[in-house]
């Protein structure tokens, strides 16, 4: 375990002239609320903040930040408050504390809303005082690390999951990649252990080979920039795993043809220096022309920036080498952290505040999202780190993500510019509203003003802001429609029992009725008998009892009794109960350990679907209802599967073996032989849940000829 002494001497060293007392008082004040208390791993639990505060040490941040280092879980897990951290520590050390403290005291209907309302919390936390990612970062790496600890498998794997999904990519954000690989990395070890230790494998096999490999390389390259008078340092370096397994699922490579396993970085000391010495290495070996990306006339995001480029080496194979300055060496590596302002209470440089506007970004996305679900998948979305960069026809340039069309460019300009968007012409010339937009292009958008949103542009958008002012449109029309076709079936219902339906909804027992359903205003009301979810019938009934209210409400109680019979357990159920007609969406095919939702279907209970759903995330969210897996269910699941490979005698033998060894049952098979001699097959399986399924793909793979393997979701 840390010491204190050792922080200490750490942040001495980084800044002789450090106020070190506020990290004594606050090392003091955690060990006494901490005392008692014990990790997993059997260590006092004071281990821990003193490891978030030696990482925070490395990272090179001020006093303040060390100091809420180790006060950051003191609210969440002692007696203390957040009024006597910032009695004892002052109003910036409480806001940074506030900032990474979970919402887990805080009463919401499910875990994954509770943990969705965490996550917007630190979004608006580190908008204002990126200190508080940083600290949040180091909590995850460390509790990363001792992640083995946990006893439960599946909580393993949901803690990986959320790390690939969230911090490693908000540390690829920031620009601190020895975070995010080791975040990588680890999460990798749990989410997928057999991929993992087969690429461990086979990185560690011919290690004595490479390393010589390497330093042949390496000296001939210094060799060669020692000619040209440039003097440099030269290393060479490992892919890591979770990288390696990206490269061969996003290419479809198999392990021996990923080439840059092995990277080298040159560096120099001025920018002019790295251009000549990429002169020097074109001629030395043939480049590979689309391959070279210069982030230094064009750094990314981030504020990464280095010369790319991959050649022919000596060997005829391919080699992939970085080079940058010494600078730029310490920003690649430590991102945001390599900029830090936060000395003798000065703030962060205003420039750099500029390179994380993303973050004001997704501030302002999120505030229009209310569904969890959706807005950890906004969330997951902002910080995708690929980008392109396009010109307004008046040379203002504009990031957009990878991928990202017209609309998503006119809402980027304005909401009104989104809706009313008619046309897009890039570079001169008219395009489809889908197109994908290239870096250097030129975009004009083309408005009419009576022109509204079209619901088929979910099916292209990108980003979060084109994708949640589209939602946020139809909403405001759907409801609009819904209010006036429940205002029309309120009448027709209130006139066949006398009622005078515009004396009733002015009246003190309309108020209470409304309230009795649980809304606020009486067209909410209306709108949800409109949508279908309460029937005029039922607002009859209680305006007959005299505002008295019983438990007679939406569709969801008439599914209730319409349905209640016997049949066999699905394995899922609605708000706590598992008697209610359920059907699974042949379009996504749930299996446990997929998130779900429900939806609420007129005469056929609640359909369920993965969260990530294209088809679910078209519906009306007003007809959305929590859903969850039951535990310890021994169902099974259909689940298709397809498989491309290359033909041989024995193909579909071995592929039934080794599914059938991995406790799969075969439901279906359709394959295909095409003219190049490659088979196309769709497997239809039965399985129990997402780790069954981890698994059979993994036996899958392992067949020889098998190129590729992945999981249909239509």
């Amino acid at each position: 375990m840390i010491r204190i002494s050792d922080i200490i001497d750490k942040v001495f060293e980084n800044n002789p002239n450090a106020d070190v007392d506020i990290i004594d008082r606050a090392y003091i004040y955690s060990a006494r609320v901490h005392e008692g208390q014990v990790r997993l791993s059997g260590e006092p639990y004071l281990s821990h903040p003193l490891e978030v505060a030696g990482i925070l040490a490395d990272m090179k941040l001020d006093a303040v930040s060390i100091a809420a280092g180790l006060l950051h879980d003191v609210v969440e897990d002692t007696h203390a408050t957040p009024e006597e951290i910032e009695a004892m520590f002052g109003a910036e050390v409480a806001h940074i504390v506030s900032g990474v403290t979970k919402l887990s005291k805080v009463h919401t209907h499910s875990a994954q809303e509770r943990h969705a309302e965490s996550i917007r919390k630190m979004v608006l936390a580190m908008a204002d005082d990126l200190r508080v990612i940083l600290i949040k970062l180091a909590d995850r790496l460390h509790n990363m690390r001792t992640l083995r600890f946990h006893k439960k498998e599946e909580k393993k794997r949901e803690i990986s999951q959320e790390t690939l999904d969230i911090y490693a990519s908000l540390a690829s954000r920031l620009g601190i990649y020895w975070i995010k690989k080791e975040l990588e990395d680890t999460s990798f070890m749990y989410v997928y252990p057999d991929e993992f230790r087969r690429i461990e494998g086979l990185v560690s096999k011919d290690k004595a080979e490479r390393e010589n490999y390497i330093e042949t390389v390496k000296g001939m390259i210094r060799e060669e920039m020692e000619k040209h008078g440039l003097r440099c340092e030269v290393l060479g370096r490992y892919k890591h795993f979770y990288s390696v397994h990206q490269k061969m699922i996003s290419q479809n490579l198999e392990f021996e043809d990923v080439y840059d396993i092995i990277a080298f970085r040159i560096i120099l000391d001025t920018k002019p220096r790295c251009y000549e010495a990429l002169g020097v290495l074109h001629a030395l070996w043939k480049p590979i022309d689309i391959k070279f990306k210069d982030y230094i006339g064009r750094p990314k995001p981030n504020m990464y920036q280095s010369l790319h480029t991959t050649v022919i080496g000596p060997y005829g194979e391919r080699v992939e080498i970085q080079i940058r300055t010494h600078e730029m060496d310490r920003v690649a590596k430590s991102g945001i952290a390599a900029h830090w302002g936060y000395k003798e209470g000065k703030q962060v440089d205003e420039n750099v505040r500029e390179k994380f506007a993303w973050l004001q970004n997704l501030v302002e996305n999120q505030a229009n999202i209310d569904n969890p679900e959706e807005f950890l998948e906004s969330v997951r979305i902002d910080l995708f780190p690929d980008e392109v960069y396009v010109y307004t026809p008046n040379g203002e340039i504009k990031s957009l993500v990878k991928g990202a069309t017209p609309v998503d460019f006119a809402y980027l300009i304005h909401t009104e510019v989104g809706n009313q968007c008619v046309g897009a012409k890039v570079n001169g010339r008219m395009v489809p509203l889908k197109y994908e937009l290239k870096t250097g292009d030129i975009v004009e958008v083309m408005t009419a003003n009576n022109h509204s949103p079209s619901k088929d542009w979910l099916g292209f958008v990108k980003t979060v802001k084109a994708r949640s002012r589209i939602r946020q449109w139809i909403r405001t029309q759907e409801k609009e429609r819904s209010i006036s076709l429940g205002r029309e079936m309120c009448e027709k219902a209130f006139r066949k029992y006398r009622m005078n339906y515009s004396e009733v909804v002015k009246s003190d027992e309309m108020e209470k009725i409304v309230s009795d359903f649980g809304f606020k205003a009486l067209d909410d009301l209306i709108a949800n008998v409109g949508y279908g979810k309460i029937t005029p019938l039922q607002v009859v009934r209680k305006l007959q009892r005299s505002g008295v209210g019983d438990e007679e409400d939406s569709i969801l109680d008439k599914i209730i009794h319409r349905v209640r019979k016997k049949k066999p357990r699905t394995g899922v159920t609605v708000k706590g109960l598992d008697d209610i007609l359920i059907r699974f969406g042949k379009c996504c095919q749930p299996v446990p350990g997929d998130a779900i939702i429900g939806y609420i279907t007129q005469g056929h209970g609640v359909t369920v679907h993965r969260v990530n759903c294209v088809n679910a995330m078209q519906l009306s969210p007003e007809r959305q209802i929590e859903v969850e897996w039951l535990q310890n269910s021994t169902e099974t699941y259909p689940v298709r599967i397809y498989i491309h490979s290359h033909d041989r005698v024995g193909l579909l033998a071995d592929l039934a073996a080794n599914i059938s060894k991995s406790g799969a049952n075969i439901l279906n098979v359709n394959s295909e032989i095409r003219e190049d001699n490659t088979v196309d097959s769709v497997f239809t399986l039965a399985v129990k849940d997402t780790v069954h399924l981890n698994k059979v793909l993994t036996a899958i793979k392992k067949v020889r000829q098998i190129t590729k393997v992945k999981r249909l979701d239509v």
